[in-house]
């Protein structure tokens, strides 16, 4: 579903930043890959080229068999096989959760509005906010705002869905009910790869964790030997650091 082969990035914000250095990588579809390691490894940067949000400045990004890179490919009929999930909800703040869900289904799907909103009832159901249709997101806690999003990711029917530290800007109590919802996704059968710390939801859901470090892939592996076996020091460290 995924190949990546060899992506250089580099930031100059003052300086020279390598955030990505000859990154290459794998999801094969129905994978769920977790991408870990420390501040400033490069994981963001490398989630966020995979939709081109950030333009990798050499290396071929594959998805479902188009180069994202190419210069003729259409980047917004990619994202739109591509859900992306932020820290930050990205609501629009003046339109109800319905309207937040449905507006992306009628404008880039070109669905009608019964169809938005058979979907859209759908997949408040299935996040577990049903009851939320007609709130705005001031009136939800973090975790309501973050399903809301996904809900609103999943609504484009993707491919592929990338998850941005989805758990980092929320209260602890609130990290569970998104984490299910993300568990769910993956027991269907979806194609995900997430950056998070959540090391319980790595070592129960993952098919495969990439460790970044200095901007490049240190490890490769499937959970139980990631966690229980790392074959690199500095992924031993850095567990030693967060378990």
């Amino acid at each position: 579903m995924i190949d990546v082969k060899h992506i250089h990035k580099t930031f100059y914000v003052p300086g020279e930043v390598k955030a990505l250095v000859d990154v290459s990588a794998s999801i094969e579809p129905g994978e769920v890959v977790v991408v870990c390691g420390p501040s400033g490894s490069g994981k963001s940067t490398f989630l966020r080229c995979l939709n081109r949000l950030e333009r990798a400045d050499s290396g071929h990004i594959i998805i479902d068999g188009i180069d994202v890179l190419h210069p003729k490919t259409n980047i917004n009929k990619v994202r739109a096989e591509v859900g992306m999930v932020f820290q930050s909800f990205n609501l629009f703040p003046h339109k109800t959760v319905f309207e937040n869900i449905a507006l992306a289904q009628h404008v880039v799907r070109k669905r009608s509005k019964k169809e938005c909103a058979k979907k859209t009832a759908f997949l408040l159901d299935k996040v577990g906010i049903s009851d939320k249709s007609a709130a705005y997101p001031d009136n939800l806690s973090g975790g309501q705002q973050q399903r809301v999003a996904i809900a609103r990711a999943l609504a484009m029917d993707p491919k592929v869905m990338l998850f941005d530290e989805p758990t980092s800007a929320l209260d602890p109590e609130m990290i569970g009910e998104v984490l299910e919802v993300m568990k769910k996704l993956a027991q269907e059968g979806m194609t995900m790869v997430v950056v998070t710390h959540e090391m319980g939801f790595a070592r129960e859901v993952a098919d495969r964790i990439i460790f970044m470090d200095a901007g490049g892939i240190v490890e490769v592996g499937p959970p139980e030997h990631f966690f229980t076996n790392p074959e690199h020091e500095r992924t031993k460290l850095f567990l030693n650091q967060i378990l």
